[in-house]
């Protein structure tokens, strides 16, 4: 895929995309890089060589000019104050070793550099856990992206809750959004940008609520969804209403079915969009996402019915999953995800994508190709 460079704003807008990312649905959970062990501070880190390449450029082939290889290190620091006060931090450092042609250089656009992607202070009280700084978050509509050399970021204060058994309660306010693959933290959001939300989960019924409040992309938002797990196969809903303050109000809601059958696991997904595109801030949950689109943004004045298979298992230690998704509109994603761990330190990945998106040009598909490595310490 030809990567461009997005604004703050435009990443913030209904119209924002960024490729790449875990192709399963990512749950409503906010994520603290908090590390429990007996010493006052640990240090952990990650050694990362990525490798992408595709056939965008109609001049090109697939291994021509617009390839590019970036190495990245992650430190993750984590020092407790006390039982009930940490401080955390992970820097990440990254050296591109290509050129510059098509796709631009990973980590907006400089050859070499580094920034904090985590700064914050987790204090907990009993039941309730605040985090102020930056931190990653993981809601269904506002959650940073993981793909490349790091997750997309934000700097927030959130708050969450599990004093009532199976239920979490969270609220965040955002301040900042490092969207994927575009360095250090830029400018502050415009406006106030916040999120409050319920989940609960018992193993068999699980369900979320959620609403975000916007400004920066000018729209206000409710998100719901809800599953039961009948032990064969799990069934799963979701519905989204956007309503946006100058662009015609939208909705999106989706139904996934999952099982397991002989060492294979089974998901078909649909999710119909109207009336506009659906707001979503770095990434979304809509269950018919693939490596490299999300249905969100595919709405080009009619509305959307889009649909996805997947299976996925386990051979030889290798783990593979295939998936397809039509999008409507003649746009489409085909992917295939192998990953294989060689010890409990290091790890491997082959991501092979085809690709048609309303997004790009809709009259031509593009082949992509990543290659990853990780050494985890």
């Amino acid at each position: 895929m030809k990567w461009t460079k997005l604004s703050l704003a435009a990443a913030l807008a209904v119209s924002a995309s960024f490729a790449g990312g875990d192709i399963a649905p990512v749950e409503p959970v906010v994520e603290a890089p908090v590390v429990k062990a007996a010493s006052a501070t640990t240090i952990a880190g990650k050694l990362t060589g990525y490798y992408i390449t595709d056939d965008s450029l109609p001049a090109d082939d697939m291994f021509g000019d617009q390839a590019q290889l970036a190495f990245g290190a992650t430190l993750d620091v984590s020092h407790s104050f006390t039982d009930w006060l940490t401080a955390n931090f992970s820097a990440v450092g990254y050296i591109n070793t290509m050129n510059q042609d098509t796709w631009g250089y990973f980590e907006g656009g400089d050859k070499r550099g580094a920034f904090f992607q985590i700064a914050n202070l987790t204090a907990t009280y009993a039941d309730t856990t605040l985090v102020a700084g930056r931190q990653l978050l993981g809601t269904p509509m506002l959650q940073g992206y993981d793909w490349l050399l790091a997750p997309g970021a934000f700097e927030a204060y959130t708050v969450v809750n599990s004093s009532i058994e199976n239920v979490a309660l969270v609220g965040s306010y955002v301040t900042k959004h490092r969207a994927n693959n575009s360095g250090e933290f830029g400018d502050s959001l415009d406006g106030d940008n916040w999120t409050i939300g319920a989940a609960y989960d018992d193993k068999t019924i699980n369900g979320s609520v959620w609403y975000y409040n916007i400004d920066a992309g000018a729209y206000t938002q409710v998100y719901a969804d809800l599953g039961y797990n009948f032990g064969s196969f799990k069934l799963e809903g979701q519905y989204v209403d956007t309503d946006f303050d100058t662009f015609e109000d939208s909705t999106a809601y989706g139904i996934m079915a999952s099982t397991s059958i002989s060492g294979f696991d089974l998901s078909a997904a649909y999710v119909n969009l109207s009336d506009n595109s659906t707001g979503f801030v770095g990434w979304n949950s809509l269950y018919t996402n693939q490596w490299n689109t999300t249905v969100a943004n595919q709405y080009l004045g009619d509305d959307i019915d889009s649909f996805k298979v997947a299976a996925a298992t386990t051979i030889m230690d290798i783990a593979a999953e295939v998936s397809y998704a039509d999008y409507d509109n003649d746009s489409y994603e085909f992917d295939v995800v192998l990953g294989y761990d060689f010890t409990d330190a290091i790890d491997a990945g082959i991501v092979y994508t085809n690709t048609q998106s309303t997004v790009w040009d809709p009259n031509e598909d593009v082949n992509q190709l990543e290659l990853y490595v990780n050494y985890k310490f």
